[in-house]
């Protein structure tokens, strides 16, 4: 049992850890989600955080998110690959996928459910290099109730398999995307794979950035994993970092 797996992986880098370090727990007390929400881990389910130390520009770093949410997408296709349910433009199933979707900037859905959440936090070294924490909690054996966004377990989606399964191919799959993605380089090849993954493109959705509200179609995401929403005037706008609610759910979640 540890607090945090991102808060440890920090430390180990301030106290002049190279990197490349996986740091992984099965019960999590005080882990933290988007815009500070609590996640917590209970036993069984997987806590797992990279620690990556590089010299690169702040944004650059952000889309290590989007190399995670895509390792995690491919770990699960390769422990359950007709478990997952594509999720159709109004954020339902369509019936006809056998995927898992992803959910921007940084969920992995799993039959309209969230499994897992995906958060970042970074550091600047002495020497002016970054250190970030990419942690991912995975629902493996439970997930809470009364959330924002509906959330489910790979339990619940009737996937037999453990905490260690996941991170075995987890880390696996991490290995292949982060040579794609290639210090930034690579990262349109990244980009172009997500959206192959993506949950509700094309569809409508709802943003809540604090206490304004867009509502559009989701278009794509641009160079910068940036999501792009249609407006119903027509007009276009990137969206840096807010909570995304599609179809139904938006009218209820995000109204």
């Amino acid at each position: 049992m540890v607090g945090s797996t991102n808060k440890m992986a920090l430390e180990r880098a301030a106290s002049g850890d190279p990197g490349n370090l996986w740091i992984c727990a099965l019960k999590q007390e005080s882990g933290r989600g988007r815009r500070g929400r609590v996640w917590e881990t209970p036993a069984g389910n997987l806590a797992a955080t990279l620690l990556v130390v590089a010299r690169f520009e702040p944004k650059l770093a952000a889309t290590l998110g989007f190399v995670a949410g895509l390792s995690l997408v491919d770990a699960l296709a390769e422990i359950a690959p007709d478990a997952g349910v594509e999720i159709a433009a109004d954020g339902g199933s369509d019936g006809g996928g056998t995927r898992f979707a992803l959910k921007w900037p940084n969920d992995v859905l799993g039959e309209g459910g969230k499994l897992s959440g995906i958060g970042l936090e970074s550091s600047v070294l002495p020497d002016g290099r970054f250190a970030v924490a990419v942690g991912i909690g995975v629902n493996v054996l439970a997930h809470p109730d009364n959330t924002p966004y509906p959330a489910t377990s790979l339990r619940a989606l009737a996937v037999e398999a453990s905490a260690e399964d996941v991170f075995l191919a987890l880390s696996g799959a991490w290995a292949r995307n982060s040579r794609d993605w290639d210090n930034g380089r690579g990262l349109g090849r990244i980009r172009d794979r997500w959206l192959q993954r993506a949950a509700g493109l094309g569809g409508e959705v709802a943003v809540r950035l604090d206490e304004k509200v867009l509502r559009g179609h989701f278009e794509t995401i641009d160079e910068d994993c940036r999501f792009v929403i249609r407006l119903p005037d027509g007009s276009r706008t990137s969206i840096a970092a807010g909570d995304v609610h599609f179809g139904a759910v938006a009218s209820a979640a995000a109204s």
